[in-house]
C-alpha cells in the first residue's frame, strides 16, 4: 500500500492534478488525472492506495483523455458513429477503449445515426445540387445505410426534387448558347442524371418545362455551327457532297431539318462556288 502524501496542480493545465505517493525516503510523483476523476474518486491526501487501485485510477485518466479528445471532435459539427470510430482508431485508440467511449456518447445521445443522417440529407437538399442517389451513396460512405437511411432520404420529396431539377435546366439551358436548343437539353439532361435524380423524374421535369425555342437565336446558332462546318469541309468538298457534310453536321449538332434545310438553301446554294 502507498499513501497519498501531495496533490498539485499542473502548470500548465489547471484541470489536471498531480499526485505524489510515499516512499521509504519521503515522497515521489506517481501519477497525474484529470480533476473529474480526481472528484469520482475522492482522491486526498493520506488515502492509500494499492497496486491495483493505482492502475485502475490510470485506466480511467487515460480513459478520460479519450473521452474529452472525442467530445472536441464533436464539438465542430454532428458525427455519425463511424466517423467517430475511424477518427479514434487513428489516434490509435485501443478497440476495448473505443467500445466504451462509444457505449457513454450513445447513452449521453451525444452521438445518433439517425438524427445524423436527418440532419445531413436537409444540408445536402439546401446547399448542394445533388439528387438522392448521389447522397445515399455520400451516407454509405459515413457508415449510414439501410432502413436509417431511407428515413433520412424521405425528406427530399419528388416535389423538392423535380423544383431542383427545373432549376438546373434553367440554369445550364442559356439563350446566347451557340449550341442548338436540343444538344443543351440533353448536355442538361446528362449533366442531372450525374448528380444522382431519378430518370423518370428528370424526363417529366423536361416535359412540364417550357420548352419553347427562341426561333431567332436557334437561328443565331445555327449560322454559327453551318459556317464552321461549311469551313471545315469547304477545302475537300463540293457541291452536293458539301451541302451533305453540312447538313449531316447540324443534324448531329441537334438542329431540326427544316432550319437546316433553310440554311443550306439560303447560305450554301446560293455561293459562286456551288
Amino acid at each position: 500500500m502507498r499513501k497519498i502524501t501531495r496533490i498539485t496542480t499542473q502548470k500548465k493545465h489547471k484541470h489536471r492534478y498531480n499526485i505524489f505517493l510515499s516512499t521509504e525516503n519521503g515522497d515521489e510523483y506517481g501519477f497525474s488525472v484529470d480533476e473529474d476523476i480526481l472528484i469520482k474518486f475522492r482522491l486526498e491526501k493520506g488515502m492509500e492506495l494499492d497496486k491495483e487501485f493505482i492502475e485502475t485510477l490510470k485506466k480511467q485518466d487515460n480513459l478520460h483523455k479519450v473521452y474529452t479528445l472525442t467530445i472536441h471532435f464533436l464539438s465542430y459539427r454532428i458525427r455519425s458513429e463511424k466517423e467517430v470510430v475511424t477518427y479514434l482508431k487513428k489516434k490509435e485508440i485501443d478497440d476495448e477503449q473505443i467500445a466504451e467511449i462509444m457505449k457513454r456518447l450513445a447513452k449521453e445521445k451525444l452521438i445518433d445515426d439517425q438524427q445524423f443522417a436527418d440532419m445531413f440529407v436537409r444540408s445536402r437538399m439546401n446547399s448542394s445540387s445533388k439528387g438522392p442517389k448521389l447522397i445515399r451513396q455520400e451516407l454509405y460512405e459515413k457508415g449510414i445505410e439501410g432502413q436509417i437511411a431511407e428515413n433520412a432520404l424521405e425528406q427530399y420529396t419528388p416535389a423538392q426534387q423535380k423544383e431542383k431539377i427545373q432549376k438546373l435546366l434553367s440554369k445550364k439551358i442559356k439563350s446566347t448558347s451557340k449550341d442548338s436548343f436540343q444538344k443543351q437539353l440533353n448536355q442538361a439532361k446528362n449533366m442531372i442524371l450525374q448528380k444522382g435524380f431519378d430518370q423518370q423524374l428528370v424526363f417529366s421535369a423536361i416535359q412540364t418545362m417550357d420548352q419553347e425555342e427562341n426561333v431567332d437565336q436557334e437561328w443565331k446558332a445555327l449560322k454559327f455551327q453551318g459556317e464552321k462546318l461549311f469551313q471545315k469541309h469547304v477545302k475537300k468538298h463540293e457541291g452536293f457532297q458539301l451541302k451533305q457534310k453540312v447538313m449531316e453536321g447540324l443534324y448531329k449538332k441537334g438542329f431540326h431539318f427544316d432550319m437546316i434545310q433553310q440554311f443550306v438553301d439560303e447560305h450554301i446554294e446560293n455561293r459562286d462556288e456551288i
